[in-house]
């Protein structure tokens, strides 16, 4: 039997209140229930690659706002966790990448072909943004699949010309994306060499996310920050790697640790940025060592990602947990 672990998140003035929920139990009363969201965050995967991991995939976020539904990276699983969440794939065409690393691009190909070529073919053209770079691999995704292109659209089935054409973009930091009501603005991080790479901020309706990619602690990443109702931030335990590096040398483990976010960095961004709620996600670590080790620095509301769990952002901000 599953059920849902809810939390919900409200404020009353400035004083933030945390209320636990298992549904179909009722150990104290019930807040009202929120109607439906602003924006609805689903968390596709959550784990840090590229080792494959089959409870977290790869990095993958899907941010529903208004009319649109943006998907932020698309690595190894997310085209299964997607349909798992009951979406339909034709109907994710927008894609924002933070950096071109394999675990943030690899289902990109499942995503492009795969819904344009089901019996419920995309009719609309297959969207991408990314840092510098990223016209350049769908270029080549569309010479790599040339073949099965070909014979699907030309050939035999003869899908949809529009719903496999490609428009991409190498973007900068500023407003990219501004569609009914909803925008996107892409800002700078730092990821040690890979450059460059992005986080992004989501706004509709008076409310905001935020999503830090890959990066370690950046100062640029909390100045646009400021305000969000959720920041979902990557971070690594650099203890639990040390102990267990698998085949990685010790200069391979250092490098890592030095491209990404410690726990008490992320703390850190959290008590500058006060966001109604953090979320770590693309983690490398157990999730009671995570919270203690943010814990040393940082009080506030905090939650460890996980595949399919959903923030709804509305008058609360709630979490959704499928437990077995």
């Amino acid at each position: 039997m599953t059920k849902t672990a809810l939390v919900k998140y409200r404020y009353f003035g400035k004083a933030l209140i945390a209320t636990s929920l298992l549904a179909g139990i009722a150990s104290r009363p019930a807040m009202p229930q929120q109607s439906t969201p602003v924006i609805k965050v689903t968390l596709l995967g959550t784990n840090a690659g590229p080792p494959v991991n089959l409870d977290r995939y790869e990095a993958g976020t899907l941010v529903e706002a208004g009319t649109q539904k943006l998907l932020f990276d698309c690595g190894r699983g997310v085209t299964f966790r997607l349909t798992q969440a009951g979406m339909n794939l034709a109907l994710v065409n927008k894609v924002f990448l933070t950096h071109l690393h394999s675990d943030h691009v690899v289902s990109i190909p499942d995503l492009y072909l795969t819904p344009w070529s089901a019996g419920t073919a995309r009719q609309t053209r297959f969207e991408v943004w990314g840092p510098a770079g990223t016209v350049d691999m769908m270029d080549h995704i569309q010479k790599a699949f040339a073949f099965d292109i070909h014979i699907r659209r030309d050939v035999d089935e003869k899908y949809s010309r529009e719903g496999i054409s490609v428009s991409s973009h190498d973007v900068k930091e500023g407003k990219i994306f501004e569609q009914d009501g909803v925008t996107v603005t892409a800002f700078v991080v730092d990821h040690g060499p890979v450059k460059p790479a992005l986080g992004y901020r989501v706004d509709y309706g008076g409310h905001s996310v935020a999503l830090s990619g890959d990066t370690r602690f950046s100062e640029n990443l909390i100045k646009h920050s400021q305000g969000v109702d959720l920041l979902i931030h990557e971070t690594i335990d650099a203890d639990a790697l040390r102990k267990n590096p698998g085949n990685r040398s010790r200069e391979q483990v250092e490098n890592i640790i030095a491209h990404h976010t410690s726990l008490q960095e992320a703390g850190e961004v959290f008590n500058r940025v006060k966001p109604a709620l953090a979320v770590y996600s693309h983690i490398l670590g157990r999730e009671e060592d995570l919270i203690a080790g943010t814990r040393k620095v940082y009080s506030g509301p905090l939650e460890v990602g996980e595949d399919l769990m959903t923030i709804d952002i509305g008058a609360r901000v709630e979490t959704h947990r499928q437990k077995k």
